[in-house]
């Protein structure tokens, strides 16, 4: 008891999960509670493979996809081709009741394949749903085949780009984002037959951190959806590190959030706890920060649609990389089940023009990030 009141007496505040722990603390628990390093081993060991196509894959493997669930299976085959399918035991069924951002983050995957091939002179020749696409949600169908022809890859500037991607989910500085940079943002993420707008226009600007606060706390407010994200949290280095994937928090202010016994799932599932107020605080000075916002959309007619999508999306993460420039996917409001019908309608008035609006993601300058945990290669294949 004497130990658990002099923790609690340690915390002088709870920040979204994690806590500022007081002058007290000593370097060793702070040494001990430093976000991990082995799950983000696969960012330093992309391109150390000698086979072509494992050196590819193991830089599609650092794609951006939703929560992090790295939804990607792949099957070898002969000597210059390989099928990609879906890890259906990853899917989002809460969030993505129909697959729509599952498939997203599989088209990013498909990209940065392409780019890491044509970096060895191979180029790829993807064919989309080879055994069909009329599904409801993503089955054991093949998502893609790839055939690589060697000799005919052309180099993409963007490739130097791939290891510095990250998703940046911090407080941006009040810096305008100038517009010619947003036109370049909006010129790599135009491509697949995706329509890529990105505004820092003040009026438009306002309106949708007003839209994606509210999609947020909406989300927040809906059990299936908020237990999803609970389920998915991996709190403190030790679980980082056996599932390197889903949502990390880690490091020193989280580990003295535990040891105070304020951060855990239940708290942070209850939206009655500090720990969920105090949430939710930190994600809204995350979301009144930012100085711009982009979006994508095509037609949605098919899941290829969606493909393109993620393709055309890590592009222009790429491209942001390489202007200096941080993304965050804030999508919320774009999500297909029943509670956020009303914001996904309001979305696609805004910002649709009859389109199906993929992605929303805000823009600005920002602190650098460590990237996210991965599971590596051998994971994926099949």
């Amino acid at each position: 008891m004497g130990r658990e009141m002099s923790s609690r007496r340690n915390v002088l505040k709870l920040i979204g999960g994690g806590v500022v722990v007081a002058a007290t603390a000593t370097g060793g628990f702070l040494a001990m509670n430093r976000p991990s390093r082995t799950p983000r081993v696969p960012w330093r060991e992309a391109g150390g493979y000698d086979e072509f196509r494992r050196r590819a894959l193991s830089y599609a493997l650092l794609a951006p996809n939703p929560h992090n669930r790295q939804p990607w299976l792949v099957r070898l085959d002969g000597d210059r081709g390989l099928t990609l399918f879906c890890d259906l035991q990853r899917r989002l069924p809460a969030t993505d009741p129909m697959d729509r951002q599952i498939t997203i983050g599989c088209g990013a995957f498909l990209e940065l394949l392409a780019i890491a091939a044509a970096q060895d002179g191979y180029a790829a020749v993807i064919t989309l749903f080879p055994d069909g696409e009329d599904m409801n949600t993503l089955d054991r169908r093949p998502v893609a085949q790839v055939e690589f022809t060697a000799g005919q890859g052309r180099p993409d500037p963007l490739f130097a780009q791939i290891l510095s991607r990250r998703s940046n989910k911090s407080v941006y500085h009040p810096r305008e984002t100038p517009q010619p940079l947003l036109t370049s943002l909006a010129e790599a993420g135009s491509a697949f037959g995706t329509r890529t707008v990105c505004t820092g226009e003040t009026s438009l600007t306002e309106r949708l951190r007003d839209l994606t606060w509210r999609a947020h706390v909406r989300e927040m407010h809906t059990p299936a959806a908020l237990q999803e994200s609970v389920d998915l949290m991996r709190i403190g280095a030790a679980e980082v590190t056996a599932n390197p994937d889903g949502i990390e928090l880690e490091g020193a202010l989280i580990g003295a959030g535990r040891l105070a016994g304020v951060v855990n799932r239940s708290s942070l599932g209850d939206p009655d706890s500090t720990a969920f107020r105090q949430g939710l605080d930190m994600y809204g000075a995350m979301a009144q920060s930012a100085q711009a916002f982009g979006w994508l959309s095509n037609p949605d007619g098919a899941r290829a649609d969606q493909i393109n999508a993620g393709r055309a999306y890590v592009r222009l993460n790429l491209k942001a990389t390489e202007l200096g420039l941080g993304i965050h996917p804030w999508s919320q409001s774009l999500q297909e089940y029943a509670e956020m019908a009303d914001l996904y309608e309001e979305a696609h008035r805004l910002l649709g023009e009859g389109q199906r609006v993929q992605m929303l993601f805000r823009i600005g300058y920002a602190d650098p990030v460590i990237p996210t945990p991965r599971r590596g290669l051998n994971a994926h294949l099949v």
